[in-house]
């Protein structure tokens, strides 16, 4: 099993920054894409950013220029730098992984249970 755990999400005020975690754990033989997604409330889920294991970015293009996305391979571990945050920033933000679960390379995907991040105007 594989387990995908989110960390520092917080309240910040309008214009400030947040950095993400996000760390795996468990039967992992590796990763494919990695990646944020959010959703505040009354709202359908979108995404925020990928980057493929090859080190590709792919951000909402609303988002472009004020959130960057890293990972660690070697820490099974994906990052969101959050800067100039907004009120609509304002939602639960989900770590999201193709982890490969096997030595054939066959991969499963994978959820953390979320993390709060609340912008103040």
């Amino acid at each position: 099993q594989v387990q995908l755990v989110e960390s520092g999400g917080g309240l910040v005020q309008a214009g400030g920054s947040l950095r993400l975690s996000c760390v795996a754990s468990g039967r992992i033989f590796g990763f494919n894409d990695m990646g944020w997604y959010r959703q505040a409330p009354g709202k359908q889920r979108e995404l925020v950013a990928i980057i493929t294991s090859g080190g590709t970015t792919t951000y909402a293009d609303s988002l472009k220029g004020r959130f960057i996305i890293s990972r660690n391979n070697t820490k099974n571990t994906v990052y969101l730098q959050m800067n100039s945050l907004k009120s609509e920033d304002t939602a639960a933000y989900y770590c999201y992984s193709k982890v490969i679960t096997d030595l054939s390379g066959r991969w499963r995907d994978y959820w953390g249970q979320g993390t709060q991040v609340t912008v103040s105007s």
